[in-house]
Protein backbone atom coordinates (compact mmCIF):
# COMPACT_ATOMS: atom_id res chain seq x y z
CA UNK A 1 0.00 0.00 0.00
CA UNK A 2 1.41 3.62 -1.03
CA UNK A 3 2.19 5.69 1.98
CA UNK A 4 0.75 8.82 -0.30
CA UNK A 5 -3.03 7.70 0.16
CA UNK A 6 -4.78 6.96 3.37
CA UNK A 7 -6.56 3.55 3.52
CA UNK A 8 -10.23 5.03 2.28
CA UNK A 9 -9.93 7.13 -0.59
CA UNK A 10 -12.57 9.13 -1.90
CA UNK A 11 -13.02 9.71 -5.32
CA UNK A 12 -14.63 12.24 -8.14
CA UNK A 13 -14.91 10.55 -10.68
CA UNK A 14 -16.59 13.27 -14.07
CA UNK A 15 -18.87 14.84 -10.93
CA UNK A 16 -19.81 11.23 -9.33
CA UNK A 17 -18.37 10.78 -5.94
CA UNK A 18 -17.33 7.22 -4.80
CA UNK A 19 -15.70 6.00 -1.36
CA UNK A 20 -13.17 2.72 -1.83
CA UNK A 21 -10.35 1.55 0.12
CA UNK A 22 -6.46 1.74 -1.36
CA UNK A 23 -6.79 -2.55 -1.57
CA UNK A 24 -9.92 -2.51 -3.32
CA UNK A 25 -8.25 -0.40 -6.71
CA UNK A 26 -5.00 -2.59 -6.25
CA UNK A 27 -5.16 -5.95 -5.81
CA UNK A 28 -8.16 -7.92 -8.08
CA UNK A 29 -5.94 -5.97 -11.22
CA UNK A 30 -2.46 -5.01 -10.10
CA UNK A 31 -1.49 -3.86 -13.49
CA UNK A 32 -3.73 -1.66 -14.23
CA UNK A 33 -3.97 2.20 -14.58
CA UNK A 34 -5.73 2.22 -11.12
CA UNK A 35 -3.35 0.09 -9.52
CA UNK A 36 -0.56 2.43 -10.74
CA UNK A 37 -2.33 5.81 -9.79
CA UNK A 38 -2.51 4.15 -5.91
CA UNK A 39 0.46 2.65 -5.49
CA UNK A 40 2.70 5.84 -6.33
CA UNK A 41 3.28 4.71 -9.95
CA UNK A 42 1.20 6.91 -11.34
CA UNK A 43 0.86 11.01 -10.78
CA UNK A 44 -3.21 12.00 -9.81
CA UNK A 45 -4.86 15.01 -9.32
CA UNK A 46 -5.93 15.44 -5.59
CA UNK A 47 -7.17 17.98 -3.76
CA UNK A 48 -4.99 19.08 -1.10
CA UNK A 49 -7.62 20.15 1.49
CA UNK A 50 -10.41 17.64 0.84
CA UNK A 51 -7.81 14.29 0.04
CA UNK A 52 -10.57 14.02 -3.20
CA UNK A 53 -8.60 12.27 -6.31
CA UNK A 54 -10.11 13.26 -9.43
CA UNK A 55 -10.50 11.43 -12.64
CA UNK A 56 -11.81 13.54 -15.70
CA UNK A 57 -13.91 10.55 -16.93
CA UNK A 58 -17.28 9.79 -17.26
CA UNK A 59 -18.64 8.52 -13.83
CA UNK A 60 -21.77 7.00 -14.51
CA UNK A 61 -20.89 3.06 -14.50
CA UNK A 62 -17.74 3.33 -12.28
CA UNK A 63 -19.64 1.78 -9.57
CA UNK A 64 -19.53 -1.55 -11.82
CA UNK A 65 -15.93 -1.44 -12.04
CA UNK A 66 -16.30 -0.51 -8.14
CA UNK A 67 -17.87 -4.03 -7.44
CA UNK A 68 -16.08 -5.95 -10.44
CA UNK A 69 -13.01 -4.75 -8.11
CA UNK A 70 -14.27 -5.86 -5.28
CA UNK A 71 -16.20 -9.20 -5.81
CA UNK A 72 -14.78 -10.39 -9.76
CA UNK A 73 -18.20 -9.94 -10.88
CA UNK A 74 -21.08 -8.13 -11.63
CA UNK A 75 -25.36 -8.24 -11.97
CA UNK A 76 -26.71 -8.89 -15.94
CA UNK A 77 -26.37 -6.03 -17.73
CA UNK A 78 -28.21 -3.99 -21.02
CA UNK A 79 -25.19 -4.71 -24.00
CA UNK A 80 -25.70 -1.13 -24.64
CA UNK A 81 -24.29 -0.58 -20.86
CA UNK A 82 -21.66 -3.62 -21.02
CA UNK A 83 -20.28 -1.39 -24.47
CA UNK A 84 -19.90 1.68 -22.29
CA UNK A 85 -18.64 -0.15 -19.08
CA UNK A 86 -16.19 -2.03 -22.18
CA UNK A 87 -14.64 1.93 -22.97
CA UNK A 88 -14.18 2.73 -19.24
CA UNK A 89 -12.51 -0.87 -18.70
CA UNK A 90 -10.11 -0.53 -21.45
CA UNK A 91 -9.30 3.27 -20.45
CA UNK A 92 -8.25 1.75 -17.27
CA UNK A 93 -6.73 -1.00 -18.06
CA UNK A 94 -8.46 -3.55 -16.62
CA UNK A 95 -7.80 -6.72 -18.58
CA UNK A 96 -9.81 -8.92 -16.48
CA UNK A 97 -13.03 -6.98 -16.74
CA UNK A 98 -12.64 -6.47 -20.80
CA UNK A 99 -11.77 -10.20 -21.21
CA UNK A 100 -14.78 -10.80 -18.64
CA UNK A 101 -17.44 -8.42 -20.62
CA UNK A 102 -16.30 -9.56 -23.94
CA UNK A 103 -16.93 -13.19 -22.85
CA UNK A 104 -20.48 -12.25 -21.78
CA UNK A 105 -21.11 -10.20 -25.36
CA UNK A 106 -19.78 -13.27 -27.68
CA UNK A 107 -21.42 -15.68 -25.84
CA UNK A 108 -24.74 -13.45 -26.58
CA UNK A 109 -24.22 -12.83 -29.71
CA UNK A 110 -24.06 -16.78 -30.39
CA UNK A 111 -27.19 -17.68 -28.69
CA UNK A 112 -28.92 -14.65 -30.34
CA UNK A 113 -31.46 -15.78 -32.75
CA UNK A 114 -30.89 -18.94 -31.57
CA UNK A 115 -33.63 -20.61 -29.49
CA UNK A 116 -33.79 -23.76 -27.98
CA UNK A 117 -35.77 -26.26 -30.07
CA UNK A 118 -37.33 -28.18 -27.26
CA UNK A 119 -39.22 -26.95 -24.12
CA UNK A 120 -39.18 -28.21 -21.10
CA UNK A 121 -42.07 -30.00 -20.92
CA UNK A 122 -41.19 -31.56 -24.38
CA UNK A 123 -38.29 -33.26 -23.05
CA UNK A 124 -40.42 -34.26 -19.90
CA UNK A 125 -42.58 -36.37 -22.67
CA UNK A 126 -39.50 -37.78 -24.68
CA UNK A 127 -38.09 -39.13 -21.81
CA UNK A 128 -40.98 -41.02 -20.83
CA UNK A 129 -40.30 -43.30 -23.83
CA UNK A 130 -37.34 -46.07 -23.48
CA UNK A 131 -34.39 -44.65 -25.67
CA UNK A 132 -34.07 -40.99 -25.87
CA UNK A 133 -31.67 -39.08 -28.08
CA UNK A 134 -31.36 -35.64 -28.62
CA UNK A 135 -28.39 -35.94 -30.62
CA UNK A 136 -27.28 -32.54 -32.61
CA UNK A 137 -30.67 -30.90 -31.13
CA UNK A 138 -30.02 -27.25 -29.71
CA UNK A 139 -31.36 -27.36 -25.88
CA UNK A 140 -29.63 -24.16 -25.14
CA UNK A 141 -30.69 -21.84 -22.13
CA UNK A 142 -33.34 -24.82 -21.26
CA UNK A 143 -34.17 -25.55 -17.25
CA UNK A 144 -33.72 -29.38 -17.33
CA UNK A 145 -32.59 -29.46 -13.74
CA UNK A 146 -33.75 -32.30 -11.48
CA UNK A 147 -35.29 -34.92 -14.00
CA UNK A 148 -34.09 -38.21 -14.85
CA UNK A 149 -32.01 -37.85 -18.24
CA UNK A 150 -30.09 -41.36 -17.33
CA UNK A 151 -28.74 -43.25 -20.81
CA UNK A 152 -29.91 -39.98 -22.72
CA UNK A 153 -27.92 -39.08 -25.71
CA UNK A 154 -27.01 -35.26 -26.16
CA UNK A 155 -24.18 -36.05 -28.74
CA UNK A 156 -23.14 -32.83 -30.79
CA UNK A 157 -26.26 -31.21 -29.34
CA UNK A 158 -26.12 -27.72 -28.52
CA UNK A 159 -26.48 -27.26 -24.71
CA UNK A 160 -24.71 -23.80 -24.06
CA UNK A 161 -25.93 -22.44 -20.38
CA UNK A 162 -28.39 -25.39 -20.19
CA UNK A 163 -29.55 -25.98 -16.33
CA UNK A 164 -28.80 -29.40 -15.16
CA UNK A 165 -28.56 -28.90 -11.80
CA UNK A 166 -29.38 -32.58 -9.48
CA UNK A 167 -30.34 -34.12 -12.67
CA UNK A 168 -30.03 -37.67 -13.21
CA UNK A 169 -27.90 -38.13 -16.15
CA UNK A 170 -26.39 -41.13 -14.92
CA UNK A 171 -24.58 -43.05 -18.08
CA UNK A 172 -25.50 -40.29 -20.43
CA UNK A 173 -23.81 -39.23 -23.49
CA UNK A 174 -22.25 -35.76 -24.11
CA UNK A 175 -19.52 -36.58 -26.76
CA UNK A 176 -18.51 -33.20 -29.13
CA UNK A 177 -21.41 -31.54 -26.98
CA UNK A 178 -21.31 -27.42 -27.09
CA UNK A 179 -22.10 -27.25 -23.53
CA UNK A 180 -19.84 -23.88 -22.45
CA UNK A 181 -21.41 -22.09 -19.07
CA UNK A 182 -24.17 -25.09 -18.48
CA UNK A 183 -24.93 -25.43 -15.00
CA UNK A 184 -24.65 -29.41 -13.49
CA UNK A 185 -24.37 -28.42 -10.02
CA UNK A 186 -24.48 -31.13 -7.88
CA UNK A 187 -25.58 -33.70 -10.94
CA UNK A 188 -25.24 -37.61 -11.07
CA UNK A 189 -23.21 -37.74 -13.82
CA UNK A 190 -22.00 -41.25 -12.85
CA UNK A 191 -19.97 -43.17 -15.56
CA UNK A 192 -21.26 -40.51 -17.96
CA UNK A 193 -19.21 -39.86 -21.38
CA UNK A 194 -18.12 -36.45 -22.23
CA UNK A 195 -15.27 -37.28 -25.07
CA UNK A 196 -14.22 -34.17 -26.74
CA UNK A 197 -17.06 -32.24 -25.36
CA UNK A 198 -16.62 -28.21 -24.85
CA UNK A 199 -17.80 -27.66 -21.24
CA UNK A 200 -15.54 -24.18 -20.84
CA UNK A 201 -16.86 -22.46 -17.45
CA UNK A 202 -19.37 -24.92 -16.74
CA UNK A 203 -20.29 -25.71 -13.40
CA UNK A 204 -19.77 -28.85 -11.87
CA UNK A 205 -19.07 -28.19 -8.42
CA UNK A 206 -20.82 -31.05 -6.09
CA UNK A 207 -21.31 -33.48 -9.00
CA UNK A 208 -20.85 -37.29 -9.11
CA UNK A 209 -18.78 -37.84 -12.12
CA UNK A 210 -17.53 -41.38 -11.27
CA UNK A 211 -16.03 -43.34 -13.96
CA UNK A 212 -16.89 -40.34 -16.57
CA UNK A 213 -15.17 -39.83 -19.67
CA UNK A 214 -14.02 -36.70 -20.51
CA UNK A 215 -11.10 -37.59 -22.72
CA UNK A 216 -10.17 -34.58 -24.70
CA UNK A 217 -12.68 -31.95 -23.31
CA UNK A 218 -12.29 -28.96 -22.66
CA UNK A 219 -12.80 -27.82 -19.78
CA UNK A 220 -11.58 -24.10 -18.93
CA UNK A 221 -12.40 -22.52 -16.31
CA UNK A 222 -14.66 -25.17 -15.25
CA UNK A 223 -15.83 -25.48 -11.64
CA UNK A 224 -15.37 -29.09 -10.03
CA UNK A 225 -15.04 -27.57 -6.49
CA UNK A 226 -16.12 -30.87 -4.22
CA UNK A 227 -16.69 -33.11 -7.10
CA UNK A 228 -16.54 -36.71 -7.13
CA UNK A 229 -14.52 -37.31 -9.96
CA UNK A 230 -13.11 -41.29 -8.79
CA UNK A 231 -11.73 -43.46 -11.82
CA UNK A 232 -12.84 -40.64 -13.95
CA UNK A 233 -10.83 -40.58 -17.36
CA UNK A 234 -8.87 -37.16 -17.92
CA UNK A 235 -6.79 -37.95 -20.71
CA UNK A 236 -5.81 -35.04 -22.76
CA UNK A 237 -8.75 -33.04 -21.23
CA UNK A 238 -7.46 -28.85 -20.86
CA UNK A 239 -8.12 -28.11 -17.88
CA UNK A 240 -6.71 -25.55 -17.66
CA UNK A 241 -7.66 -22.72 -14.75
CA UNK A 242 -9.85 -25.04 -13.73
CA UNK A 243 -11.33 -25.29 -9.75
CA UNK A 244 -11.17 -28.34 -8.68
CA UNK A 245 -11.05 -27.56 -4.67
CA UNK A 246 -11.70 -30.04 -2.51
CA UNK A 247 -12.34 -32.59 -5.42
CA UNK A 248 -12.30 -36.39 -4.94
CA UNK A 249 -9.64 -37.55 -8.07
CA UNK A 250 -8.82 -40.96 -6.48
CA UNK A 251 -7.69 -43.50 -9.12
CA UNK A 252 -8.25 -40.65 -12.06
CA UNK A 253 -6.31 -40.47 -15.35
CA UNK A 254 -4.72 -37.49 -16.00
CA UNK A 255 -2.61 -38.46 -18.63
CA UNK A 256 -1.52 -35.18 -21.02
CA UNK A 257 -3.98 -33.45 -19.26
CA UNK A 258 -3.58 -29.69 -19.00
CA UNK A 259 -3.44 -28.11 -15.74
CA UNK A 260 -1.67 -24.90 -16.13
CA UNK A 261 -3.35 -22.63 -13.61
CA UNK A 262 -5.61 -25.15 -11.89
CA UNK A 263 -6.97 -25.43 -8.06
CA UNK A 264 -6.30 -28.70 -6.59
CA UNK A 265 -6.15 -27.33 -3.20
CA UNK A 266 -7.50 -30.12 -0.66
CA UNK A 267 -8.06 -32.35 -3.38
CA UNK A 268 -7.23 -35.96 -3.23
CA UNK A 269 -5.37 -37.47 -5.56
CA UNK A 270 -4.15 -40.88 -4.40
CA UNK A 271 -3.43 -43.09 -7.16
CA UNK A 272 -4.33 -40.83 -9.92
CA UNK A 273 -2.37 -41.57 -12.98
CA UNK A 274 -0.17 -38.07 -13.05
CA UNK A 275 2.74 -39.36 -15.68
CA UNK A 276 4.33 -36.96 -17.32
CA UNK A 277 1.92 -34.05 -15.99
CA UNK A 278 2.93 -30.78 -15.79
CA UNK A 279 2.32 -29.17 -12.49
CA UNK A 280 4.54 -26.46 -11.98
CA UNK A 281 1.76 -23.79 -12.24
CA UNK A 282 -1.17 -26.06 -10.49
CA UNK A 283 -1.83 -25.17 -7.01
CA UNK A 284 -1.36 -28.03 -5.03
CA UNK A 285 -1.66 -26.95 -0.79
CA UNK A 286 -3.18 -29.50 1.32
CA UNK A 287 -3.77 -32.02 -2.16
CA UNK A 288 -3.65 -35.65 -1.39
CA UNK A 289 -1.24 -37.59 -3.44
CA UNK A 290 -0.41 -40.89 -1.44
CA UNK A 291 0.08 -43.57 -4.02
CA UNK A 292 -0.14 -41.48 -7.13
CA UNK A 293 2.14 -42.62 -10.05
CA UNK A 294 4.12 -39.69 -10.92
CA UNK A 295 6.68 -40.77 -13.04
CA UNK A 296 8.11 -38.00 -15.12
CA UNK A 297 5.89 -35.23 -13.70
CA UNK A 298 7.26 -31.96 -13.52
CA UNK A 299 6.77 -29.92 -10.01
Amino acid sequence: MSSEFPSQILLDIGGKKYSTTVDTLTLREPDSMLAAMFSGRHMVSRNSETGVVFVDRDGKHFRHILNWLRNGTMPALQDSVYQELLVEAEYYQLLGLVDYINTILNRRKDEEGSKAELSRTDIIKCIQTKRIRFRGVNLSGLDLSKLDLSFVDFSYACIQGTFFSRANLQSAKFRDAEADGSIFHNANLRECEFIGAKLCGAVLAGANLQSANLQDACLIKCSFCGADLRSAHLQTADLTDANLEGANLEGANLKGAKLTGANLQGANLQRAYLRHVDLRETQLDGAKLGGANMLGTMR
